[in-house]
């Protein structure tokens, strides 16, 4: 039995959710073989799932998302897939720097929120020992077009009189000129793969302000505004390095976290994969699914997003392919028989089918859980 399942946002770990779906099996069947790859698709918990997989921890103080000093994590493991021989594969989460969860006092900062940390958190990664990062990105509390990830990196931004512009997508509507030859010199021996389940260009109607800037805190005026600096953004970087500028401001993953997917693409050099694509091969799923006999995914939420790039998606399609039943566990559940089969999941249990009542159901994950595994196992192992 192999346990490939996603965090339970808000509730439990990915590690918790294999634990707790463990227990709840083995009350069924007390000798059955059970293997757990905890995974994540790029967003928030992706360390924590490259920590489970044998990566170590590391740490670095960096600057948060409105200024003030934040801790973040990465995980970094040397000889891991794909880093050169004998460099490191590590994996950053932009939001261990920059995320929503950085903002103190929970109080958006639409326009002024920077990257900065984030690319403080790719230095630290670098003097590691890091010779290739995946970049996990999601749950930023920024819309700067990964501008302050780029300065800190050794980049140059500068207003008309040749002073740097203020952090933030905002100001970026005063940037005269761009200077990308001062970024630090290992970036260019460095393969960076942006892992992401966002599609977004950065601008326009699906844009990164206009479709992720309201859960930033952005209004009306403030998404036309960052929209209109991100667009100037883009002319003065394709004025910096050429074309390239402009076409990346339209490719997939541009738009992803506030715009530092663009950053990543045009500054980086980055490759976009779909980020439960690249968390799969680092995490050791291919190896793990070719001894397992049945497959149990799952998140807290399993509705419409799922079907886009979500871990359960992913787990579920890899092991379809290796000719697997696979089940899924959830908090609850918002796809229709039908939407779950052609996903390649038999069948779902939500622990909202246990306890309806939505604050119980997340204070309650981990029992509740075990309850559902234990249905689990009676209706498909014994």
């Amino acid at each position: 039995m192999l346990i490939a399942a996603d965090k339970f946002k808000g509730s439990l770990t990915a590690v918790e959710v294999a634990a707790h779906v463990t227990a709840g099996l083995r009350r069924v069947v007390p000798d059955l073989d059970v293997a757990a790859v905890p995974v994540a698709d790029g967003g928030d918990g992706t360390v924590a799932a490259a920590l489970a997989a044998g990566f170590t921890r590391h740490e670095a103080r960096v600057t948060g998302p409105t200024g003030e000093p934040v801790t973040a994590t990465f995980a970094l493991r040397v000889g891991a897939p794909p880093a050169v021989a004998g460099g490191g594969t590590a994996v950053v989460e932009m939001a261990e720097a920059s995320g929503l969860q950085h903002l103190p006092g929970g109080v958006f900062a639409p326009l002024t929120a920077t990257t900065y940390g984030t690319g403080e958190l790719l230095l630290a990664a670098l003097d590691a020992g890091a010779t290739s990062i995946v970049f996990g990105v999601g749950g930023s509390a920024t819309t700067d077009g990964g501008a302050g990830m780029l300065a800190a990196l050794g980049a140059r931004f500068l207003d008309a009189e040749g002073t740097p512009i203020a952090p933030g997508g905002g100001p970026l509507r005063e940037l005269a000129t761009a200077d990308l030859s001062g970024l630090d010199a290992r970036l260019a021996k460095t393969a960076i793969v942006l892992a992401s389940d966002v599609d977004n260009p950065l601008t326009g109607p699906k844009g990164a302000p206009a479709v992720y800037g309201p859960q930033k805190g952005a209004d009306e005026d403030d998404v036309a505004t960052l929209d209109a600096a991100l667009a100037h953004y883009a002319e003065v970087l394709e004025r910096a390095v050429g074309p390239k500028a402009a076409e990346h401001a339209l490719a997939p993953g541009a738009g992803a976290a506030g715009g530092v997917g663009y950053g990543a693409l045009v500054g980086l050099d980055a490759a976009f994969r779909p980020g439960i694509d690249v968390m799969l091969d680092v995490l050791g799923f291919a190896p793990a699914l070719a001894k397992a006999t049945f497959v149990i995914t799952g998140e807290g939420s399993l509705d419409e997003q799922t079907l886009h790039g979500k871990a359960p998606a992913g787990v579920a399609a890899a092991a379809r392919a290796a000719g697997l039943d696979v089940v899924a566990v959830c908090g609850r559940l918002q796809l229709t028989q039908e939407a779950l089969g052609a996903a390649g999941i038999q069948r779902a249990y939500a622990l909202t089918d246990l306890e309806p009542d939505p604050a119980r159901c997340m204070a309650e994950a981990g029992p509740l859980l075990e309850r559902a595994a234990e249905s689990l196992a009676r209706d498909f192992l014994v």
